[in-house]
């Protein structure tokens, strides 16, 4: 597909595309060079606070916008994986901040999801283990963790660890934009300290402790729109990592529960992210509410 934006030679040389290539190439240079001007008047405005820069719903938004938006012979991959650098880099440019990943599930498949999505300037540690990854980012100041969507399951219920108010928290699912083939296509949740408003709250997830299993238990998740993401014992009792709209309050996972017969039931909030966004449909994927 021609860019109709680019003039229109009648007798175009070779030499005459190349040299429109350099001076898109100077143009794409010089307006990095300005975002970077733009980040430090922002860092200025904004002042030191020893916090993560990472906003999720800002960068799920604005993937989806990118991709959306695209044409053209340029692989969309290639679009994202541009952006998505661009991104990270000028965030950790604002705070520095570390990323720590989970390798226990295989170390090559994190190492390019965290690659893709963060760039090479983001310093990557690898640990082996939910806990691991999960107590990192809870003595850093701004660091952020990386674990596969499907967890640890030989941890047992390593969500339980988000709960608290001061708890690291999951705050993004990536991909954000999610397609066949995607070269960083693993699902992984990305956790870090409690942010005040910059994570999606378009899912809501729990960790949900029972008694023991009961088969009437997903019945009830359903009827609130609820989806069971794992499920391990812990402490002598049943805990389940559950995924829901976000407009459902743990309050509602007790009551439901009660109701079905399950017993006392605790639902506590572990975090949040931006529903699914599939490139191929553009449209909302498991964990969307539903209509």
């Amino acid at each position: 597909m021609r860019d109709d934006s680019l003039p229109k030679i009648e007798t175009e040389t070779l030499a005459d595309l190349r040299d429109e290539i350099d001076r898109i190439d100077r143009e794409m240079h010089g307006l990095l060079m300005r975002r970077g001007e733009i980040i430090d008047r922002l860092i200025a405005v904004k002042g030191p606070n020893g916090a993560s820069a990472f906003r999720p719903d800002r960068e799920a938004k604005m993937m989806r916008a990118l991709v959306s938006r695209h044409r053209g012979l340029l692989p969309v991959d290639t679009v994202e994986g541009i952006w998505r650098i661009i991104v990270s880099t000028f965030t950790y440019m604002q705070a520095e901040y570390s990323l720590h990943a989970d390798d226990s599930g295989g170390d090559a498949a994190m190492r390019d999801s965290a690659r893709f999505h963060f760039g090479f300037t983001v310093p990557y540690a690898a640990h082996h283990g939910a806990a691991a990854v999960v107590a990192a980012v809870a003595g850093s100041k701004g660091d952020l963790g990386m674990l596969r969507s499907a967890g640890a399951q030989e941890e047992g219920a390593w969500w339980v660890r988000l709960v608290g108010e001061n708890a690291p928290k999951i705050i993004a699912r990536l991909p954000f934009v999610e397609r066949p083939n995607h070269p960083a296509g693993l699902p992984v949740l990305i956790v870090a300290k409690p942010l005040a408003e910059a994570a999606s709250q378009d899912i809501a997830l729990y960790a949900l402790t029972l008694p023991k299993w009961h088969p009437a238990a997903p019945a009830a998740i359903d009827a609130l729109a609820g989806e069971i993401l794992a499920t391990a014992p812990h402490g002598g009792e049943l805990s389940l990592l559950v995924a829901a709209p976000g407009h459902v309050k743990a309050a509602q996972f007790v009551e439901e529960l009660a109701r079905a017969g399950v017993g006392r039931v605790r639902a506590e909030p572990v975090g949040s992210h931006a529903a699914r966004f599939e490139l191929d449909t553009a449209r909302s994927g498991v964990f969307a509410p539903r209509s």
